[in-house]
């Protein structure tokens, strides 16, 4: 009995262990391919569950996501041959698992090295043709568009790769061109700021000159109408004094002697010498007389 059940018990694991190899599972999240002594069979296996012959069949799986290629810093040179340090990173995923296994033996490792390869002359390309204000900032986003399309045709014929994006995220001069390209641009900017300093005094000085300008024309417009009314106001007193001193001559000249009188008088240290029979104090002589 017990030899009997010792047999059942090995009988009971063999069909565990020959199922356990026998039956697998792809994912969602997966690609398969099955493989018959090493040679593809089934280049693309469906989602599920699945029988295959143990020891002779083997299933590879691969990640059906979208994976994240970070590669390291790289120097390229731009059209004025200036070294840039470029740090960027690509997007992928597989597409085709017969050409991928292939290329890479499912390796996600060595798709990675060859995406950088290809990826690393792309960009030396397309930096050797451009300058460098066009890479920094004017051409940038075109650049990174143009290089995902070319690329993605070669991945995908070579390798089964689907390259959705390759992005920079920064560009960096060399630290041993750095202080040079910083102390050419502050010289750069220098020679602007006197430029527009120089500018800003030209103009300033036209301002000035056309100022001075024209307060010498408003100041001597001002002068000339100023002696003009000065000119009419006389002539108008002129021509009232006149009609004043016709209409009564003798009171006029009455008046005129009291404002001599007012004037001469007017301080009482101030010593006057004149004669007595003058023509000044008449009308003096003609008030004593009636008293």
């Amino acid at each position: 009995m017990g030899n009997r059940s010792f047999t059942v018990v090995i009988l009971l694991l063999g069909a565990l262990v020959l199922a356990f190899n026998s039956l697998y599972i792809v994912r969602e999240t997966e690609r398969a391919v099955l493989l018959k002594f090493g040679e593809i069979v089934d280049p693309d296996i469906a989602v599920g569950l699945h029988v295959k012959t143990p020891f002779v069949h083997m299933v590879r799986k691969f990640e059906r996501r979208i994976l994240t290629l970070d590669a390291p810093t790289q120097r390229f040179l731009t059209i004025e041959k200036k070294p840039l340090d470029v740090d960027f990173y690509a997007k992928w995923r597989v597409i085709d698992t017969q050409k991928y296994y292939t290329a890479t033996n499912g390796e996600e490792v060595r798709a990675e090295g060859l995406l950088a390869q290809r990826i690393n002359t792309g960009l030396r390309n397309k930096f050797g043709e451009r300058t460098f204000h066009e890479v920094v900032s004017g051409e940038r986003d075109l650049l990174m568009t143009d290089l995902t399309r070319d690329l993605n045709e070669i991945t995908t014929t070579e390798f089964g790769i689907q390259l959705v994006d390759v992005r920079v995220k920064r560009i960096d001069l060399p630290s041993q061109v750095s202080q040079s390209v910083f102390d050419r641009m502050k010289s750069e900017r220098e020679r602007e700021a006197r430029e527009h300093r120089s500018t800003g005094r030209e103009l300033a000085e036209k301002i000035r000159a056309t100022a001075d300008r024209q307060r010498t024309v408003i100041g001597a417009n001002a002068y000339r109408d100023a002696q003009v009314l000065r000119g009419e106001g006389d002539a108008l007193a002129a021509r009232t004094y006149a009609a004043a001193y016709n209409a009564d001559p003798e009171f006029y000249a009455f008046v005129r002697s009291l404002e001599a009188y007012r004037a001469s008088f007017s301080n009482k240290g101030d010593l006057l010498v004149v004669d007595s029979e003058s023509e000044f104090f008449r009308y003096l002589k003609q008030g004593a007389d009636k008293r």
